[in-house]
């Protein structure tokens, strides 16, 4: 396997990871900026709605025939929390050329129609298009309503809601209903000019690659080259960064009308020593990191205390959380 790294402009980086062990090319875009309350919501949007069409291909349909002309290539995006940033990420997989029937730049054409699904959106009368937008809006306020109906992950996020009260790390990543009817085309566009122009863009391709190849086709696409250089406030969370002060302990109870009990416990590490979270994650695969771990077998094999038992580390909040779901009877 071979890496490299280099920077198209300031603030534009370019991951490379060539390796013989797939048979697709994978290329994805990751947009970072740091969470806020004001923006959660607009950023889970844009990524709605910039699958939902292009200037070159305006229409989901259009976007669809043109990735089943390339041997079925896939499409996916959507948002994520790393840390205190919000990340937005766009992925399209692909054949590798290698195993086509015959010689084609699919990888320049699959980093031509990701860059133009990320970067070219269409725009009508100065904004979004609407129906896209109040589409997306719809779909949105769906996804966070549906957030309690899974009891295990609705459980794990009100612990990080309680843990980190008032701070970027307790947002949802999926925003809130409140602030959609607020959003409008037309402001939902002048956001995204304004995040585009100052975001962290890093830009991955791995597979069976032609480096020199992939790097010329994103130096010169035209929506790449359109792009100014930026400093990105772009938050860095170790386990320096993340020194909690030390607090007394809380317990949240929420009732439900649920058979099964879910109880999750979350830990700050107060270690902020260089390189600790190496230390944080031995101790974590011990606690409970898989079926060897002593809560898997203590709490659940021995005891029969919970139907599942597990933890897991969040490096970035240098944070464990222990996670447990029984009968309400048993907790």
């Amino acid at each position: 396997m071979n890496y490299q790294k280099e920077e198209i402009k300031e603030g534009i980086t370019l991951h490379q990871i060539h390796t013989q062990n797939f048979k697709t090319n994978l290329f994805s875009v990751f947009i970072a900026i740091p969470l806020t309350r004001q923006d959660v919501t607009k950023n889970a949007l844009i990524a709605a709605i910039l699958r939902r069409g292009t200037k070159n291909l305006p229409s989901q349909d259009l976007i669809s025939k043109e990735l089943e002309n390339m041997y079925g290539a896939s499409f996916d995006c959507g948002v994520e929390k790393t840390g205190d940033n919000h990340i937005i990420k766009f992925y399209l997989e692909t054949l590798s050329e290698e195993f086509l029937p015959q010689k084609e730049n699919l990888s320049e054409k699959c980093i031509e129609i990701l860059l133009d699904i990320t970067l070219n959106p269409l725009i009508e009368n100065g904004g979004f298009k609407k129906e896209y937008v109040e589409g997306e809006k719809q779909n949105l306020e769906q996804i966070i309503q549906a957030k309690i109906d899974n009891k295990n992950r609705y459980s794990y996020e009100r612990c990080i809601e309680e843990m980190y009260k008032e701070k970027p790390y307790g947002l949802y990543k999926f925003g809130y209903i409140e602030d959609l009817n607020e959003i409008t085309a037309e402001n939902l566009y002048e956001y995204y000019k304004e995040l585009i122009a100052n975001c962290k863009i890093d830009i991955f391709c791995s597979g069976i690659l032609d480096q020199e190849k992939i790097k010329n086709a994103i130096q010169n696409n035209e929506n790449i080259q359109k792009l100014n250089k930026r400093k990105p406030q772009y938050i860095v969370n170790n386990e320096q960064t993340e020194e909690m002060p030390k607090t007394e302990e809380k317990t949240v109870v929420d009732t439900m009308q649920v058979t099964q009990g879910k109880l999750v416990i979350g830990l700050d590490i107060h270690e902020t020593k260089k390189n600790s979270r190496f230390i944080a994650s031995v101790y974590n695969s011990i606690l409970g990191g898989g079926a060897n771990s002593k809560l898997f077998q203590n709490v659940r094999e021995k005891q029969s205390l919970a139907y599942t038992a597990n933890s897991g580390y969040i490096r970035t909040k240098n944070s464990i959380f222990i996670r447990l779901r029984n009968r309400n009877t048993k907790l």
